[in-house]
């Protein structure tokens, strides 16, 4: 480590203690020390070896001390699985303990499922659990596939004539965007500014700060929408559930459901399909198995899921009593962030697993998380992924990279892994054009 990286970590945990003074407020921490930052980094595709080897030597690790507090990293398997089924008398997710609110307004709470513990948990995942059972996923399926058409064609019409196009700009993000402001019911007009308000959200560069204020920004938009619909609900997600619980549910507590459910589907899908169009655009096995039959199909997207797993670090856990994981006692107060993409690399879920393999079995992953806190969208997500990815495979079948890896730019610090742009050709014709 430089000098100037050694020093601008001694700043950040000598700010982050000094914010303990009178109450943590994550909002003040300007950027993340680098103590704490191994599981957000990646090397292309992969894990660093840093990450890795602290998994195979010490599966569960103390990274650091703030606030007078333990900061631990489970990175193995077992652990990671532990942690993320322990129940509420053991572990706290509610980070709002440690985000000042005062002088602060209504759209700048901490909440949604992956932040709160039972029991409004339970309440609010009982109001959305209904709505994501398969049957009414179901229903989705056919304008998932009108999206994706429309989107594909868009793609055909900017890469014509051999061009390069960007497949981040033209389908990763559109799809899950146009998937999402479909679900939760938002006006047509109003996705522009929507649209904007997201990119921010999981960039970590600047700590908590640029995090917590991009997250304000969509959740007084979606308090908003929840506003407007109240007298006369739209047929979406926000509209079926003002007109099934809108006595029960306030404007800012629906809101939060809401923003819940964009955190979880839309950077999260986008950054899955456009690393997930890499691995098949330098795949043929992937691309053929796409277009083969739906076995394949789920087969190619659950090793994607596993080997990609876009959401780096589950949401944190903080111990409410002494607990052992792994062997190793955390003390009450302590925080735990578990490392999903080195846990699904773990020997211990399977052999090979540093490669992507699209004939391998499905393993017991955990891109989705595990226990209470399972991503509640999670075969939505699934469903998303595998009728966009085997109809881009079906249109485009002689897909291929027009840039190498080492040139693409990867995000250096973020919750949800992905990529800033993804230049490819759309077929083999258009190589020999260009």
């Amino acid at each position: 480590m430089g000098m100037l990286s050694t020093l601008k970590s001694r700043v950040g945990v000598w700010l982050l203690n000094r914010t303990m003074r009178g109450g943590i407020d994550l909002r003040k921490l300007r950027f993340l020390p680098s103590s704490l930052s191994l599981p957000l980094k990646r090397d292309g595709l992969d894990p660093l070896p840093e990450l890795m080897t602290t998994q195979a030597e010490t599966p569960v690790k103390r990274l650091a001390e703030l606030f007078g507090r333990g900061v631990w990293l489970v990175s193995g398997y077992d652990a990671a699985r532990e942690v993320l089924a322990g129940d509420a008398g053991t572990w706290s997710n509610d980070l709002g303990q440690f985000v000042s609110t005062e002088g602060r307004g209504e759209e700048e709470q901490i909440g949604g499922l992956g932040m709160t513990d039972p029991p409004l948990h339970t309440t609010l995942r009982r109001y959305l659990t209904p709505e994501f059972t398969m049957r009414r996923l179901a229903r989705l399926q056919p304008g998932i596939e009108r999206i994706v058409e429309s989107r594909l064609d868009a793609l055909a019409a900017a890469g014509d004539g051999g061009k390069v196009v960007d497949m981040v700009a033209e389908f990763a993000f559109a799809v899950p965007f146009d998937v999402i402001c479909d679900l939760l019911g938002l006006p047509v007009e109003d996705r522009a500014r929507f649209l904007e308000l997201g990119v921010a959200r999981f960039d970590l560069s600047e700590g908590g700060a640029g995090a917590f204020g991009a997250q304000a920004h969509t959740r007084e938009f979606l308090i908003n929408a929840v506003k407007q619909q109240r007298a006369n609900p739209g047929d979406g997600l926000i509209g079926a559930l003002l007109t099934e619980h809108g006595d029960e549910l306030d404007d800012v507590t629906l809101g939060g459901v809401a923003d819940g459910v964009f955190l979880g589907g839309y950077e999260t899908s986008a950054s899955m399909l456009a690393l997930g169009t890499y691995l098949i655009a330098t795949n043929p096995e992937a691309g053929r198995m796409l277009r083969s039959d739906p076995a394949s199909v789920d087969k190619v997207v659950e090793e994607l899921l596993r080997h990609l797993c876009v959401v780096q670090l589950a949401f944190l856990r903080f111990a409410k009593r002494d607990v052992e994981v792994g062997g190793v006692t955390i003390k009450a107060g302590d925080a735990v962030g578990v490392s999903l993409m080195a846990a699904n690399r773990d020997p211990a879920l399977g052999a090979g697993l540093d490669e992507f393999d699209p004939t391998r079995e499905p393993t017991r992953h955990l891109a989705f998380g595990w226990g209470m806190h399972r991503c509640v969208g999670a075969e939505l997500a699934r469903m998303e992924l595998r009728t966009s990815l085997r109809m881009l495979a079906e249109r485009f079948p002689d897909l291929s990279m027009a840039a190498d890896l080492d040139d693409l730019e990867f995000r250096k610090l973020s919750a949800v892994y992905g990529v800033e742009a993804l230049p490819v050709r759309l077929s083999s014709s258009d190589l020999a054009s260009a």
